[in-house]
């Protein structure tokens, strides 16, 4: 048992010498200036923060009721909404989820202050409209610059949907 106490005191004062070295080193990196103009740009508050609105996308109870074309033709007009939301400044974010237990399909993070928007702007989903997907929403406090992500999406994305 000694030894093994001795390998975590060697560990533990190796660590505690390190930790200060490191902290020395990361003190000459550069910090981030403030951009107040992107912060303006992108609706930052003082703290770089803004009001969204989260909607989570579940299994809706017509989900199996769409097949081949009609399920297809849905889906087009689901990813051609979430451009359109995304090019109009009101979509920050969008994705699917992964296979899971819980019936969620996807997620909108939506650029509105209210549940009443993002539902208006949700009601405009083909998926949402047949009944293929319902949606849950609540408001979100998040970083502002989520607002920056469409663009650079852009700029990353080899294929479009």
């Amino acid at each position: 048992m000694k030894p093994l106490v001795s390998l975590f005191a060697l560990i533990s004062l190796a660590l505690t010498c390190a930790v200060p070295l490191r902290a020395q080193d990361t003190k000459t990196d550069a910090v981030p200036k403030y951009d107040a103009a992107l912060a303006q740009k992108l609706g930052g508050d003082d703290y770089g923060m803004k009001k969204y609105v989260l909607v989570l996308l579940k299994t809706g109870p017509k989900d199996g009721e769409f097949k081949d074309q009609a399920r297809s033709d849905i889906f087009a007009g689901h990813m051609k909404n979430i451009g359109r939301l995304a090019d109009e400044g009101k979509l920050a974010v969008a994705g699917p989820f992964r296979k899971n237990e819980q019936g969620m399909r996807g997620l909108f993070i939506l650029n509105v202050e209210t549940i009443e928007e993002a539902q208006a702007l949700v009601d405009t989903d083909p998926a949402v409209h047949a009944g293929i997907f319902v949606t849950e929403m609540t408001p979100w406090y998040g970083s502002a610059s989520l607002m920056a992500t469409p663009e650079i999406h852009k700029t990353i994305a080899k294929a479009n949907p």
